[in-house]
């Protein structure tokens, strides 16, 4: 009489194993299909606050005094204190990028930081480990103002303009 209970125990845990493992794979799934851009955001929301922080037309400077840079606060191979020209923009990463990070968490073309007229936006390119904007993961292209805090990996960054 124990044993048909003990196989009806036994098929009931690999059921409830099998549909654990198949939530997994749906989930892995459907994260992997949103891809690099995340969640979108309705037009009032993105309006009333770009970054989280700042509005985006905030502290706009006339474009011939707009000199934007990313100052190195801490990355390996590169001394702290260092400025990078934005002007052009820029590719972050381990591969043949104007910035190259030495760091195993950073992607070969990690990040671009791009300038559109007086505005400096920020996007990850589709990295494994993602880009990190003021301690919040990138979900879209994102602009910056001056004091943003910008991470990937282990390599930390400051803008300013």
């Amino acid at each position: 009489m124990l044993e048909p209970v003990s196989v009806g125990l036994k098929f009931g845990f690999l059921a409830v194993l099998y549909l654990f493992l198949l939530w997994v794979a749906r989930s892995a799934l459907k994260d992997m299909r949103r891809g690099h851009g995340g969640v979108v955001e309705s037009d009032e929301t993105a309006a009333s606050d770009a970054t989280g922080m700042y509005s985006a037309a905030d502290g706009l400077a006339p474009l011939d005094d707009f000199e934007p840079r990313l100052l190195v606060e801490r990355a390996q191979g590169h001394e702290p204190g260092t400025a990078y020209d934005l002007s052009n923009g820029a590719t972050l990463g381990r591969g043949d990028v104007e910035i190259r990070l030495d760091d195993p968490f950073a992607s070969s073309s990690h990040a671009r930081i791009s300038r559109q007229g007086h505005v400096v936006v920020i996007e990850d390119l589709g990295s494994t480990n993602g880009t990190y904007l003021n301690e919040e993961p990138l979900g879209g292209p994102q602009p910056l103002h001056s004091g943003d805090r910008i991470r990937i990996g282990d390599c930390e960054f400051s803008y300013e303009q």
